[in-house]
């Protein structure tokens, strides 16, 4: 188990941020994710890193906070871990993200403290993650099991059998186990990402329609100049990382006011600490105008109004139905596992790199580019056995992206 561990803490910095000699790494974590920060942090010495420091996180003592706090305590940041992030961001660090909360942990908070203090992260930390997702530094977010998360997975086992079901899955996706080469295979599989996002971006799409048997009926305009990226991205300096393990993605940007038609989810969305189950959107003129949830509707009404720009998409993300975590038949209730078993978009702050030039523009070029800006970046998945997508390229001739779930070329 030891050398699993260890196997997966050396993919994320070796290939996950691809930590440089001398680089600084910066790891979020849970507390529950002790053991698999600390290995990181040794293979990140043994990389030639020049430090490594730890975010500490606890979701019970976020519950506590959440209960127990006025509504006006939500609206608070404090300026020095806003101070944090920016000082450890402009000196170059890499940072790491470890995804492992509790799906339900917030379930019973006031929805309304959960977005209050979304809105102050968002704007707090907004050049913390603009210079993430313009690549400026290098990221990658990963996951391990916690026990809350994995009873929730595998509510029948027990927790310790829920644990360690877990961790198998999880391995999987990363392609860590015995007898495997972890780095060539992962070399391997974004070479095959980078093949898809070279079809997609030869054919240059002008627009996107989307149908399936639950009534989704959705045209997106790609803006010109777009870019379909996947698997491995570039930093400003040139260093290769990859932002997800795991990922089967190729994605880009929607235009801002293209997206017109309905959408429905089809796999629940774990957002603040809550589910959002069932839902769809309605778009118009690439705006939400409505909306419906079976579960969590609350919470999906704070999401999209976060601000005005969450209420546009920002990605448009394809991945195989028959994708290997598809396959595995097990729903994670995490989005760095769901969205890649399922074609997503998502709402709000889309990726200037997926824009010709975008990194070097400021917001208002952007905007004049079709490119939406939000204080948040949501994904929600629409994969289904039935999907369909035809893309329409820029000389009106169609061609089938995807056939029954699944990538047509």
């Amino acid at each position: 188990m030891k050398d699993l561990l260890r196997a997966y803490a050396d993919l994320v910095v070796r290939v996950g941020v691809n930590l440089q000699k001398d680089q600084i790494l910066v790891i979020n974590a849970p507390i529950e994710c002790a053991a698999f920060a600390r290995m990181i942090a040794q293979q990140a010495f043994a990389a030639g890193a020049h430090d490594v420091v730890v975010n500490w996180s606890d979701e019970q003592l976020a519950h506590i906070r959440y209960e127990g706090g006025k509504k006006a305590l939500f609206t608070e940041f404090p300026e020095w871990r806003r101070a944090f992030y920016e000082d450890y961001a402009v000196q170059g660090a890499a940072f790491v993200s470890i995804a492992a909360r509790d799906p339900e942990i917030f379930g019973d908070i006031d929805p309304e403290k959960l977005k209050l203090a979304n809105q102050a992260a968002g704007a707090a930390l907004l050049e913390y993650r603009e210079r993430l997702m313009n690549n400026r530094n290098t990221w990658c977010v990963v996951s391990v099991p916690t026990k809350g998360w994995a009873k929730k997975v595998f509510p029948d086992l027990s927790e310790d059998e829920a644990v360690a079901r877990l961790w198998h899955e999880i391995y999987k996706t990363v392609r860590v186990g015995e007898g495997i080469d972890t780095i060539k295979a992962w070399q391997e599989h974004i070479a095959f990402l980078h093949k898809a996002a070279d079809f997609l971006n030869a054919n240059d799409f002008q627009e996107l329609h989307y149908t399936n048997g639950l009534g989704t009926d959705l045209t997106i305009e790609l803006p010109e100049g777009h870019i379909w990226a996947g698997g491995a991205e570039k930093s400003e300096l040139g260093t290769v990382f990859a932002a997800n393990m795991p990922t089967e993605e190729v994605y880009t940007l929607p235009k801002r006011d293209g997206v017109n038609g309905i959408v429905y989810a089809t796999k629940p969305l774990n957002f603040n600490g809550n589910l959002i189950e069932d839902f769809w959107l309605r778009f118009e003129n690439g705006r939400v105008t409505d909306f419906a949830a079976k579960k969590g509707e609350a919470i999906l009404k704070g999401l999209i109004e976060t601000d005005e720009g969450s209420h546009f998409l920002g990605e448009v993300a394809l991945v195989p139905y028959d994708s290997p975590i598809s396959k595995s038949g097990v729903l994670f209730y995490n989005t760095l596992f769901d969205e890649n078993a399922a074609c997503h978009l998502a709402l709000g702050k889309a990726y200037p790199t997926c824009l010709k030039d975008g990194e070097k523009m400021d917001s208002v070029t952007l905007l004049r580019h079709g490119v939406n800006d939000s204080l948040m970046h949501e994904d929600f998945m629409v994969g289904s056995r039935d999907l369909e997508i035809v893309g329409t390229r820029r000389d009106g001739t169609k061609v089938q992206v995807f056939h029954q779930g699944n990538f047509a070329f």
